[in-house]
């Protein structure tokens, strides 16, 4: 069975480099390794393209809509495909996780993850996997909401941009070798051996 990869984040120059677009940024990472580009699909709020990862064939997709509305894209492609909600993979941005990790998970809530639920409720099962790209609680009082949607700062692009790496790594392991040995190797702070 082929599988899918949603790209969470939002559609835009204006949010492009912001924490909340981590996902669609390993998104975009994955498919420029693989010598692949986005298309729009007709008749469908998203843009995707397929990829050969390990043994299989595997959608890579990026809804056009707005992240808390975003999941009805990736069920339709989902649906259109055959691809079971056990066969998709969601990566995305996640507060609570330090800025130098990243985590893969199966199923769970959404916690508070607005694209997550939204991802849920269209797929009609909680049972999909996620990378969860950490992005680090805002600093001092500073509004969760008005942390994610800011853009990274230049002098730290170049470390978030390895961790976007890390999260395509982390599908591509998860794909190829499975949860567990994904799990071994990157649910663990990024500068360990």
């Amino acid at each position: 069975m082929a599988w899918l990869i949603a790209g969470l984040g939002n559609p835009g120059d204006e949010y492009e480099r912001t924490r909340h677009n981590a996902g669609k940024l390993a998104l975009d990472e994955l498919a420029e390794r693989h010598g692949a580009r986005l298309r729009r699909v007709r008749f469908q709020a998203a843009e995707a393209v397929d990829v050969r990862i390990g043994d299989g064939v595997v959608w890579l997709v990026a809804s056009t809509r707005f992240m808390n509305e975003s999941g009805p894209s990736y069920a339709s492609v989902a649906k259109k495909h055959g691809i079971a909600p056990d066969h998709v993979v969601a990566v995305h941005d996640e507060i609570e996780i330090p800025g130098d990790e990243l985590m893969v998970k199966w199923g769970g809530g959404s916690a508070g993850h607005n694209g997550i639920r939204s991802l849920a409720q269209a797929l009609g099962s909680k049972e999909f996997y996620r990378v969860r790209i950490g992005v680090g609680r805002p600093p001092g009082r500073q509004d969760p909401a008005d942390f994610v949607l800011q853009r990274v700062a230049a002098s730290a692009w170049d470390d978030f941009a390895v961790g976007i790496a890390r999260a395509a790594d982390a599908v591509e392991c998860l794909l190829t070798e499975g949860l567990e040995a994904a799990q071994q190797r990157f649910n663990r702070r990024a500068g360990r051996s």
